[in-house]
């Protein structure tokens, strides 16, 4: 099951962050409601994504982050449980869901 959490926006939208087990990755969804959201989602494939509480909602940089892409749709490798002692971990930009989604191509 996909953890995750909520933030309401002042104009009434809302942002959907989903930290998904398979493939690992966080997905941040910006949409009209939380319903919308998750119908977004479940149109591009990912089906079995369901929100329940309000446990991991986005930071104030990753609601940066999705309001700022056309989209309103993108995702980046989830974060490690555990931090490994040493410098700090470069973090990944965010890449466009279609990024995720593209079915790669075997060369022949």
């Amino acid at each position: 099951m996909a953890t995750g959490g909520f933030s309401k926006l002042p104009n009434g939208t809302v942002v959907v962050a989903l930290d998904l087990p398979s493939p690992a990755v966080r997905v941040l969804v910006h949409a009209g409601n939380r319903a919308r959201a998750l119908t977004r989602l479940r149109n591009l494939g990912l089906r079995a994504v369901y929100l329940r509480g309000n446990a991991a909602p986005p930071t104030p940089d990753e609601i940066t982050a999705v309001l700022h892409h056309p989209d309103g749709l993108v995702w980046r490798t989830a974060p490690a449980e555990t931090a490994a002692p040493g410098p700090e971990p470069v973090q990944e930009l965010w890449h466009p869901i279609r990024a995720l989604l593209r079915p790669s191509t075997a060369p022949m």
